[in-house]
């Protein structure tokens, strides 16, 4: 069995992984308000393999676990993404910042 080097495993697992997305055919959305400390909710939608949060629009990364990251760009190493999102709690992370988010 041939083996093959971990970076050729991750893009065949994010290429894999944006063909399954590609594939759905239902659109799913969710919209989330969040907030940090005292300041006002931030509204935040996911909308099938897009985020849009603070007027921008960041792609979805992959996930590690509970976790989902989201980036502009996204990077090679997924952990390295500018926003962390764990949908089951409602934590996100973003530029040092933590926000709670409630699904509507």
């Amino acid at each position: 069995m041939p083996r093959f080097s971990s970076s050729f495993r991750r893009l065949l697992l994010l290429l894999t992984l944006s063909m399954s997305l590609a594939a759905c055919e239902r659109e799913t959305y969710t919209s989330w308000n969040c907030k940090h400390e005292a300041a006002d909710k931030v509204p935040m939608i996911l909308k099938q393999a897009r985020m849009h949060f603070q007027d921008h629009d960041f792609n979805y990364c992959g996930s590690l676990g509970l976790q989902s990251y989201f980036d502009l760009t996204c990077p090679i190493q997924i952990q390295d993404a500018s926003i962390v999102f764990t949908p089951n709690n409602g934590f996100l992370l973003n530029d040092g910042k933590t926000y709670h988010c409630d699904a509507l």
